[in-house]
C-alpha cells in the first residue's frame, strides 16, 4: 500500500481522505508517439486505443532545452481529429509560457512544462489551468525534488524524466526509483491526488519497480511502439505488467 506510511502519521480524517485518493487511482499507461511510425500516425494511435492505451502522449522539443527537434501544435491538432483520449503534452522548450495557448487550442488535454525552463513556475502552472487543461511540472534526472515543492500542491501531474530528455531509446536510470519515492511521500503529505508520471526507458522489466515507489502513469514509446509482436502487444504486455505486482 503506498500510502501506509503517511497514514501512520496523521488523524482519522487524513487516513480517509488517503483511502479515497487510493481507491480513485487508477495506473496510466500512455505510448508517446516519438517512436510511432508518422507515415502511418493516425493507424498507430487507433491501434493504442483498440489496445486500451489511457493518454497519448506528446514530446514537444525545440532545439534548445533539448537537441533535438519534433512537434508542434499541428501535430497535436492531428492527434486530436483522430482520437478522444487525453493528449498529454510534455513542453521540453524554452520560455513555453509563449506556446501554451497555441497547445491548448490545438487540443492538449494536459501540459506539462519543466521547472529548469519556468522560472515563474507558480505563474506557468496557473495560467495552462485558465486554458482548461490539466498543469503538470517535469523535471530532469539531475534536477533535485527540491526544486518543486514550492508548486506540489498545485500540479495536477508531476513528470519524472528518467532518462536525459532529447531522444527516444535511451535506458532507464536507476535512481529514479529512489526520486519517484521522494515525490510519492510529498504527495501523501499534501493529500494529493497528482499522478506521478515516470518517462523514459519504461519497459516491463522496470515498470513493476517504478509503479511500487508509488509512479501512476507510464510513458513508453519504445515499448510500445518498437515490440516485435506490435503495438496492441506492447501495450497489453505494459498493463500486464503492472496488474501483476
Amino acid at each position: 500500500m503506498r500510502f501506509d506510511y503517511a497514514a501512520e502519521a496523521c488523524g482519522s480524517a487524513q487516513r480517509e481522505a488517503i483511502a479515497i485518493i487510493e481507491m480513485l487511482q487508477k495506473y496510466i499507461i500512455a505510448p508517446s508517439i516519438l517512436s510511432a511510425d508518422f507515415t502511418r500516425l493516425g493507424e498507430e494511435i487507433t491501434a493504442c486505443e483498440s489496445a486500451g492505451a489511457d493518454w497519448l502522449h506528446i514530446d514537444v522539443m525545440d532545439g534548445h532545452f533539448v537537441p533535438n527537434i519534433t512537434m508542434g501544435p499541428f501535430i497535436v491538432e492531428a492527434c486530436r481529429r483522430v482520437t478522444q483520449l487525453p493528449l498529454d503534452v510534455h513542453l521540453m522548450i524554452e520560455k513555453p509560457e509563449r506556446h501554451l495557448e497555441s497547445f491548448a487550442k490545438a487540443g492538449a488535454s494536459r501540459i506539462n512544462v519543466h521547472v529548469e525552463t519556468s522560472p515563474q513556475l507558480h505563474d506557468t502552472l496557473q495560467q495552462i489551468k485558465s486554458l482548461g487543461c490539466k498543469a503538470g511540472v517535469a523535471l530532469n534526472p539531475d534536477t533535485p525534488v527540491g526544486n518543486i515543492v514550492s508548486v506540489m500542491s498545485e500540479a495536477d501531474l508531476i513528470l519524472v524524466m528518467s532518462v536525459y530528455p532529447g531522444f527516444s531509446g535511451q535506458e532507464f536510470i536507476p535512481g529514479t526509483i529512489a526520486k519517484v519515492a521522494d515525490i510519492r511521500k510529498k504527495l501523501d503529505a499534501l493529500l494529493s491526488p497528482a499522478w506521478i508520471e515516470v518517462d523514459g526507458g519504461i519497459s516491463v522489466e522496470n515498470v513493476q519497480s517504478v509503479k511500487n515507489a508509488g509512479a501512476t502513469a507510464f510513458v513508453a514509446a519504445t515499448a510500445v511502439f518498437k515490440h516485435p509482436r506490435g503495438t496492441e502487444m506492447g501495450i497489453k504486455s505494459l498493463r500486464d505488467a503492472v496488474r501483476n505486482t
